[in-house]
């Protein structure tokens, strides 16, 4: 079976999400969650460049130029939303009202340290928000690919390399900070023990998800199958 879809990996994410929730989708996949908030769940996005109240992103014809999200984005804006200056956004997030942060990452340490901001020798624009995020919100989710692929010859399969890992060899974003990670092949846990496997990608053996796993997973009995209906 393949490894679950970036949709599918945006649903599962959503599920993490509780009614009374502020909630921050970081760039990238992350941003997809708005598609997929439960109509049963009512939270609050928050967008770093001074937002409350995102909804999904606009049907195609339907988008406002003028209307984006922190990766320039367009979005779409629910009934009651508020709009702000970027400082009033990040004295949110450093002031400890953010719930629950779902963030992309590069490399994440079985401990809970992540890096997501840069690769040395390539071109960085900065941290962002990340590093306020990482520090203030009471819980940090990392939702990303399990594997990063690199590019490959006609015919030739991708080389993968390893992205959850006993120790990071990128510069940190912050320290012990990730409490859960969601990728398209598991869900996983952050544990004093160490990482613990929780869920799989439907039809993925939990030897699979180890050996593209650096770190030694902690299981448990029987670990279920992600729903992806």
């Amino acid at each position: 079976m393949p490894p679950l879809t970036r949709d599918q990996v945006a649903q599962r994410a959503a599920l993490e999400l509780r009614d009374g929730m502020y909630v921050n989708l970081g760039i990238g996949m992350p941003t997809l969650v708005a598609n997929f908030v439960p109509a049963t769940t009512n939270i609050v996005l928050q967008s770093e460049n001074g937002m409350l109240g995102i909804g999904p992103f606009p049907d195609e014809g339907q988008e406002d130029a003028d209307l984006i999200n922190a990766g320039k984005q367009t979005i779409t804006a629910l009934p009651g939303a508020a709009y702000f200056s970027s400082a009033e956004s990040f004295a949110m997030i450093r002031g400890g009202h953010i719930d629950c942060a779902i963030l992309g990452a590069m490399q994440v340490a079985e401990n809970g340290d992540l890096a997501n901001w840069m690769i040395p020798g390539k071109m960085i624009k900065g941290m962002g928000g990340a590093m306020d995020l990482v520090a203030a919100a009471k819980r940090v989710i990392v939702m990303m690919e399990h594997v990063a692929k690199g590019k490959a010859a006609p015919g030739v399969a991708p080389s993968e390399e390893k992205k959850i890992l006993r120790h990071c060899s990128l510069p940190l974003t912050a320290v012990r900070a990730v409490h859960r990670i969601i990728t398209d092949l598991a869900v996983l846990d952050v544990t004093p023990a160490g990482l613990v496997l929780r869920e799989r990608a439907p039809g993925v053996a939990v030897e699979e998800i180890q050996s593209r796993t650096e770190a030694t997973l902690i299981v448990d009995g029987a670990v279920p199958e992600i729903a992806t209906a």
